[in-house]
């Protein structure tokens, strides 16, 4: 029990600290590509599905944001659940892509995987977005921050494009709300396909704050092996000696530590 504790603390201390972000630059930098290949051939997806008719899968990419106010740039994917973030700012799915009219919602950490929200509160009135959707770019000037208790924003021009940028609030890895910053389009909308998911269909694990429970057996399977490596550790400990025992095992059982805690973040808020 006290290795297999040692284990999973550590690993999880180094995948959320270290791992992890390096893991999300590895998905922006394939997302980045896939993205700008897809807009040179025009296929890009402008709305709920694909070309072909077919619903965009989670982590599809669907944007290109810059705030140079904070010096972030990034793609958005497609979907807001725990997994998605893993690899950067997910788009909800029951809100309309950037730069068409209505409204757009975007989530991301702000701690973990990168964090590519955590400058966010520093933005203010006037501050500029630039997104690149498949129907060209388009330019949002912040009207404001709020977090929980503060009023909200007065309602977008009736053919306008209002954007949310959501996040966790509060210290580091200690979320204490949700902070978020809205922002109205500069110029012209464009129509966009109607949403296939309403916002009463969205998932409890795609929303601000929620985790993701569906993979809960992989995280079983990686802790039962995680079992199994311990005691065979003990075994190796008591049979071979201490230096022998942990020059073997450490490797496997860091290994299945980091695997297991990459399931544990599944289970973690998604915006921290």
């Amino acid at each position: 029990m006290l290795i297999m504790a040692l284990v999973l603390s550590v690993s999880l201390l180094l995948h959320l600290g270290l791992v992890s972000g390096l893991q999300q630059r590895s998905a922006q930098t394939r997302m980045y590509n896939e993205f700008r290949s897809e807009l040179a051939q025009g296929t890009a997806p402008i709305g709920p599905a694909d070309a072909d008719g077919v619903e965009l899968a989670d982590g599809t990419p669907v944007a290109y944001m810059e705030i140079r106010a904070i010096g972030l740039e990034t793609i958005v994917a497609e979907g807001t659940s725990a997994e998605v973030l893993f690899d950067g700012p997910g788009h909800r799915r029951d809100t309309q892509l950037p730069g068409q009219v209505g409204s757009t919602v975007l989530f991301g950490r702000a701690s973990t995987y990168g964090g590519p929200f955590d400058d966010l509160g520093d933005l203010r009135v006037d501050d500029r977005i630039v997104v690149t959707t498949g129907q060209g770019t388009f330019e949002y000037a912040v009207i404001g921050v709020r977090r929980a208790g503060d009023p909200l924003p007065p309602a977008a021009p009736a053919g306008g494009s209002r954007l949310m940028l959501v996040t966790a609030d509060g210290s580091p890895f200690l979320s204490s709300g949700v902070l978020r910053v809205d922002a109205d389009l500069v110029g012209q909308a464009v129509v966009g396909d109607a949403r296939a998911i309403s916002a009463a269909a969205l998932g409890e694990h795609e929303r601000a704050m929620g985790n993701q429970t569906d993979t809960v057996w992989a995280l079983a399977l990686w802790m039962q092996a995680l079992t199994v490596l311990s005691v065979l550790a003990i075994w190796a400990w008591t049979r071979w000696g201490r230096a022998q025992a942990w020059i073997v095992f450490t490797p496997p059982l860091t290994l299945v530590g980091i695997s297991a805690s990459a399931e544990i973040a599944k289970l973690l808020p998604n915006l921290t």
